[in-house]
């Protein structure tokens, strides 16, 4: 029996530690490196899309193949009292700003009624903070009554978050939301929508919200860093048995020569 094979069935313990320590590490890190590819495929996408030609959400009703990822135009009437507010949602930072501290806070989700079309297109108007001692004391948000024009980047949603249970359609008010479904919206209010919503990306309204939007590949190098990290780990466990298996080795060949 060679060395390494003692050191595996003489100390079974350890070894099944090691090996515990070895396989949440690698898989761990494995799976950092695949979320970093897996916003870099994104990020590329992404970029690729926003270079085709501007949709008008007006001209035709698009479908959601169509629209996904692509550079969108509507204009029409903000619907202010179905505005649904999205709750836990982090500020937009830009990647490379500094300086800037990380707050939660409020997407802004209202219904835009299409100018000219029986159609809503439902708009994540931008990020407001939260009023971390009263929840439903929202932030001051300025909408305009007349007919706007909303430019932005179309999504199948605004993203999610974990939330418990299954959501139903309500009308509290105001809306405070932690995930927004596009379906639920077209069974409560009974109107045709778009298949999509819409990230609106103009930074100069003065309205209250920011449209500071972080790219795709925002966070790609904290992957990387956890993914070394995670294989720092599995490597060390992997060391420490090792070395105190050679140790305890060579403890033993000690005694047994001193004993001959």
């Amino acid at each position: 029996m060679n060395i390494f094979s003692s050191l595996i069935t003489s100390r079974k313990v350890a070894t099944l530690s090691a090996l515990v320590v070895i396989v949440i590490g690698c898989g761990a890190g494995i799976w950092q490196l695949n979320r970093a590819e897996q916003k870099i495929r994104l990020g590329e996408s992404l970029s690729a899309r926003l270079q085709m030609p501007v949709l008008n959400a007006n001209a035709a009703s698009l479908t959601l193949e169509q629209a996904t990822e692509r550079r969108i135009l509507a204009r029409g009437r903000f619907i202010q009292d179905a505005a649904i507010w999205l709750d836990n949602r982090p500020r937009p930072i830009p990647e490379g700003a500094t300086g800037v501290a990380g707050q939660s806070g409020f997407y802004v989700m209202m219904p835009l009624k299409l100018d000219g079309q029986e159609l809503v297109l439902w708009v994540n108007r931008g990020w407001a903070p939260r009023n971390n001692e009263n929840r439903i004391d929202l932030p001051p948000v300025k909408t305009v009554s007349e007919v706007v024009t909303v430019e932005g980047v179309a999504f199948p949603h605004p993203g999610r978050v974990y939330e418990l249970g299954k959501k139903d359609a309500t009308q509290t008010s105001p809306r405070i939301e932690q995930n927004f479904d596009l379906g639920l919206e077209a069974q409560s209010h009974e109107w045709k929508q778009l298949p999509f919503i819409v990230r609106e990306s103009s930074s100069s309204k003065e309205d209250g919200l920011l449209r500071n939007w972080p790219s795709p590949t925002n966070g790609v190098d904290r992957h990387y860093a956890y993914a070394f990290q995670w294989f720092a780990l599995a490597l060390t466990g992997f060391l420490f048995w090792l070395i105190n298996g050679l140790m305890k080795y060579r403890r033993e060949l000690a005694v047994n020569g001193d004993r001959g």
